[in-house]
Parts: C-alpha cells; structure tokens; sequence
C-alpha cells in the first residue's frame, strides 16, 4: 500500500494544477475534484501507470472503466498510514463497492409488521394449552409469572397488508351494571357528551392491533393516558418470542412497534403513556421509546413488586420497570398522595435565614381563622409595607392570623399570596392561650424513581385480590391494583373526564384502579380494556363487574367483540385434536374461509395431503401449514362488508356498530 500510495503521488505531481502553489504538495481537494468530473489530465496520468491502471481501471472487454469511489477511498486513505480499513472515518453498511449510503439502487427496508397476530389458548381439564410457533405444543408457564399467551410471528410485506386495518365489525354488545345478571344486558344505546365523544367504558374483546386501527376514527387524540402491561420476553424455552432465536429481540420490539405506532394517533396533544416491562427488554424498549418519541420526556422508574424475589443463578429479581413518556416541557406528572400516618406536621410561619417579612413581600398576609371550628376560611390580601398588624387581630367569631412570632417580628408564611390556595386544604389551626398560628401537614410531594410499598406487591394486591373478586380465577400473577392505581392516580389525578386506554387489559386492572379512582374523587374517568384472549369474558369482564358490585358507583361498561371470520378458521385449525380431524377440515377453509391467493387447492387437497412428507411432519408442523394459508386481511370482518350475509351479523350489531362508528 506503501509503494502505491508513493507511485501514486510521484505521477500526480507531475501535474502542477495537482499540487498546492506555496509548498509544492499534493492538493487532495483539486485531485478529488478532478475525479468526479473525469478530468483528462487526471485520467491520462493514471491510465499511463501500470500500477495506477491496474489498481484503479476495471477492463471490460477491450475498455477500461475508471473506479471513482476506490479512487477517492484511497486518495482518503493517503492521508494516514492505516492499513486495517479502506474506509477512513466511515462506519456503515457496504457492499464491496462501497457505502450504501452512497448508492442510490439500495434501500433498508423493514417488514411492515410483524407478530400481526396473537395466537389462542384453550383449556383443557383445567389447564391452558396452546400451539407454539416454534412448532411443539406445551404448556406455558413463565417462572415469573406472566399471564399465558402465544404469538404468531408473520412478517407481511407493504403488497400484502390491504384491508387488515379497516374498521372491524363489532358484535356481542352487553351492558354490564353492578345489577346485571352473568350475561348482562342488551344495549340501546352509546352515550355520548356534548361534543359527541363516546362517554362508555368499554371492554373490547379481539386483536389489539387491529382494535387500535377500530378506534382510531372515534378516539384519535382523545385519549389522555394509555398504560400498558405488555407481554414479556424472558429467556425461557416456553417463551412465545423464541421463533427465531438470533431475532428475539428484534421480533418482541417489532411486535411492541407496531402498537404504539397507532397507539400514538390515540393520544391528546398532552397525552402520556405508561409501559410496564421486566428487566429482558428494559433497556431496548427505553431505545425503541427514545426512537419513537420525539420531543417526549422518557423515565424509568423501578417498582419493587415481588419483595420475596424471583430466583436466579446469581441474583434474585425483586422489582420491574415503568416507563413514563409525556411530552417536554410539561408538569404531566402531578404531585403524589402521602399517606396519612406519614404526613409531617410543621409551622407554617417561615424561620431562620431569609424568614423576615422583607426577604418576600408577597408573603406576608393574614389567614382568616373561624374561632368556633378552628378552621381557615379565607386569606386576605398582601399587607401594604406602611401597615405592622398585630400577631392576631380578633373580629368577632373570627380572628387575622399574622406571620409574627413570640418576639413580635414580623416574618413571612412559606407560601406566596398567589400559592397558597393550592395548599389552603392542607393548613391547620393551633391555638394556645388565645393565641393562634397556623401549621401544615403536607400530604403530597414528588413522586420519586423508585416505588417501594408493600401496597405494591403482585401477590397479595394483585392474585390473591383477583381470586377475592373471581373465585374461579386462574390468571397468573396480575399487576398490584395499587401499582396501576398511582401510576394512573400520576397523570390523571386533576382531570375527572380521562380517558385511560389499555390494550393489553389483562385480567383488568386498568379498569379497577380508574373506578376506584373515581370512586374516591368522585371523577368521570373512563376506561378503555382490549384482549384478545378468552379470559376477558371469564376473568376480566366478571372482575370489573364484581367491582362495580361492591362499589358505590352507578357506573356500568359495554362488552363487545370485534367479529371474528378467518380468526374462526385459527381456532379450528389450532383445537384439531390429530392429523385426520386436520385433513378433514381443509375441505371447510376453502369453502367457507379466505385462503391467500397463491394456494393451490386442487394440488394441496391431491397430491400434498398424500404426500409421505407432509405425514411425517409433527400436528404442530401440520397445524402451522394450514395458518400459512389464512388470508391474514380477512381475520375479522370489516365493518364495510357485515351487511354480507356470508358472515350472519345480526340486524341490532350491525346498528351499534353503525352507532359506534357514528360521530355526533
């Protein structure tokens, strides 16, 4: 490299238009310069070199090519002695030619989803089985607890994704009140308020994704608060990510992208959103939310959830994580509640250092105090400098309490004037000899970056208290009602009209803490809960109801499901109990399902059905073929085409869902 790089510069510094004037040197500029315009001069030189032309001409057939690009990477390289790369000061994607970044015909393309479609569960003698994509079939039981689910990872490019986001049909409407029988009641109508939003707490039941897609015409920019509980992805070998073990990582993230891509067209304009997750995607979820949230604040706060600790090999997992993302420059994360037992009592009158009356004028005023029920009911103005009150001015049943202390200096309250009504509630009145002053226990500060309380631990606020509300409950190690409550209780706390989105409800605990909210602030809150798995009408739906029940609310919800259509075909394929109930059933997918387009039918029915190595695939491998065959765009059916008798929607569905979808 040496030796050409030496050739190199003898033979351009035979050009005098090559080299600087003053010191005679080579003038890397000119020379890169004259390689981007072919100059002639510069061609000749190289071209009458043996070296240069073979270092820097293809020939193709009887002509030489001059290669730019190697030519100026080298002419860069020239200027160091570096011999381990030819790319000085360039990290990036090449190919041998070059960068990509460089070359016009290369495109990074990403699928445009991915894991589309959560997968089913069924029980079986009481336990819940399902079909792995990793192509076995086994019980899913995460060590730490996650709730039992399944995801199929598809990849669909832009060409095939053609009516899957359209609005869904919506069928199976039920109001539930605290009063309702198990099956709840008919509906008659969606409230709305004076704008026309939706006023309904609502329980949806079908693919998240595509429910995010459904509600965007009613809700987008409407939603002041979505939080989260995702699935997990923990390094198991049950875990539902682990299709492709060297993309693990990447299909969780894509999955969770997809998501909150739509979930973002929800939000208000000061919308927040809450996203729980454990410690194996942490740190690339806060990537993916720094990615996606431009102009957002984005903190993680650490909740120890399980004091008794998951073992490990080398340490025992106590805590996880929420991410709490809002926009800059906001105070969205208002003021925390402290608990009665914890409040400190203190003086409201100001002492020590910068405590006088003239280190802060607007401080100093007087409190009108009720002298029968010792209560503050009133502040007066700010004190004109020409005027010294006494410490106490009594007028009748009331008296004006001054900032002056037992020496008679006059000092200052910690509160300005224009503050004070933010904490009037919190002021107490004592009284001593006829003498009164004013104190303050302070109920609320700043939430901080680590939640430590008992209230917050999974097992006793979160299982044992679902198994209270539905005995029957099986759902594994839910969210502390307490934990979702003051992470919503954060955001949302001064605005009694929220609404507070969930789209991985769960068992429901999203919902439980809004009505219990609301139960306590007498707030209007509503909430939204999507999921797709059937314990939504076994365990989530009785739970919010049960709450209700036993609250003092007159609140109620709407259940209803997105309606199901090539999603019954998944659930036939997936409950086959062996190979001849499999083959059985395809003759029922072609006829009455949609199958994507290049399925050959004819030949799939004769030929590979009979073939000895679809025989020797395992049912699970079996099971995947038959889903691989699924239009994926026809999985529930669109809200345009439910009049279609094909799909048998009742008459009352297909009105509410024209009432839904209805703005006023």
């Amino acid at each position: 490299m040496n030796i050409l790089k030496q050739t190199l510069e003898k033979v351009l510094k035979a050009e005098p238009t090559f080299c600087d004037s003053e010191s005679g040197e080579l003038n890397y500029i000119k020379v890169k310069d004259s390689a981007d315009k072919i100059d002639e001069k510069l061609i000749s030189l190289l071209a009458d070199n043996k070296d240069l032309k073979e270092k820097f001409f293809t020939k193709i057939k009887d002509v030489y090519v001059f290669n730019i690009q190697d030519f100026k990477f080298f002419l860069d390289e020239s200027k160091i002695d570096n011999s381990y790369t030819k790319y000085a000061n360039k990290i990036g994607l090449s190919d041998k030619n070059g960068l990509l970044e460089n070359i016009s015909d290369v495109v990074l393309d990403f699928p445009f989803k991915d894991c589309v479609l959560e997968g089913g569960q069924s029980t079986e003698e009481g336990t819940d089985t399902y079909f792995e994509h990793s192509e076995k079939t086994e019980k899913y039981e995460e060590k730490n607890g996650k709730r039992n689910e399944i995801f199929f990872n598809q990849v669909l490019a832009h060409d095939e994704i053609d009516r899957l986001f359209d609005r869904k049909a919506l069928v199976n409407w039920k109001r539930f009140t605290k009063d309702s029988k198990k099956d709840g009641e008919a509906v008659k109508e969606i409230k709305r308020d004076k704008t026309g939003l939706i006023q309904e707490n609502l329980i949806i039941k079908g693919n998240n994704l595509l429910a995010l897609h459904s509600l965007k015409s009613e809700f987008a920019g409407k939603i002041k608060l979505i939080y989260i509980d995702p699935p997990y992805n923990p390094p198991s070998s049950n875990n539902t990510f682990t299709y492709n073990n060297n993309f693990n990582h990447s299909a969780w993230l894509t999955f969770m992208k997809n998501r909150i891509e739509v979930a973002q067209d929800l939000l208000t304009d000061d919308g927040a959103m809450i996203i729980a997750i454990d410690e194996n995607e942490q740190t690339y979820l806060g990537v993916l939310i720094d990615e996606m949230f431009k102009g957002y604040e984005n903190h993680c706060v650490t909740i120890v959830h399980n004091p008794r600790g998951v073992q490990g090999t080398n340490f025992s997992y106590t805590h996880e994580y929420a991410f709490f993302i809002f926009p800059k420059g906001t105070k969205t994360i208002k003021n925390r509640k402290i608990d009665e037992e914890d409040i400190k009592i203190r003086g409201l009158r100001d002492n020590g250092g910068e405590s006088l009356r003239t280190d802060a004028k607007n401080c100093f005023y007087p409190f009108i105090v009720d002298k029968c029920t010792k209560q503050v009911i009133d502040c007066g103005d700010v004190c004109p400098d020409k005027i010294h009150p006494k410490a106490n001015i009594h007028n009748g049943d009331f008296v004006e309490v001054y900032p002056i202390d037992k020496e008679g200096i006059e000092r200052k309250w910690r509160y300005a004037r224009q503050s004070i009504e933010k904490v009037k509630d919190l002021l107490i009145v004592f009284e001593k000899d006829g003498v009164y002053d004013i104190q303050i226990g302070k109920d609320f500060g700043q939430y901080k970056t680590v939640w430590i309380d008992k209230k917050y631990d999974a097992n006793e606020y979160g299982t044992k208290l679902v198994k209270d509300l539905v005995p029957e409950s099986n759902f594994s190690f839910p969210k502390s009602l307490w934990n979702v409550y003051d992470a919503i209780y954060a955001v949302v706390q001064d605005n009694k009209n929220a609404i507070v989105l969930d789209y991985h409800a769960g068992s429901g605990t999203t919902g439980h803490a809004v009505l219990n909210l609301n139960e306590k602030d007498k707030g209007n809150r509503k909430f939204i809960l999507i999921e797709q798995m059937d314990y939504i009408k076994t365990i989530t739906a009785p739970r919010i109801k049960e709450v209700l029940k036993r609250s003092k609310s007159n609140d109620d919800f709407i259940y209803f499901e997105l309606a199901k259509w090539n999603e019954n075909a998944k659930e036939e394929i997936q409950n086959a109990k062996d190979v001849p109930a499999l083959i059985k059933l395809f003759d029922t997918l072609y006829e009455r399902y949609f199958l994507n387009y290049n399925v050959k039918i004819k030949d799939f029915k004769e030929k590979t059905l009979k073939e000895e190595e679809f025989k020797k695939l395992t049912l699970a491998q079996q099971k995947k073929m038959f889903l691989t065959m699924l239009d994926l765009n026809q999985m529930y059916v669109n809200e345009s085409e439910m009049s279609d008798k094909t799909y048998s929607i009742g008459t009352e569905d297909q009105k509410l869902t024209k009432a839904f979808y209805s703005k006023k």
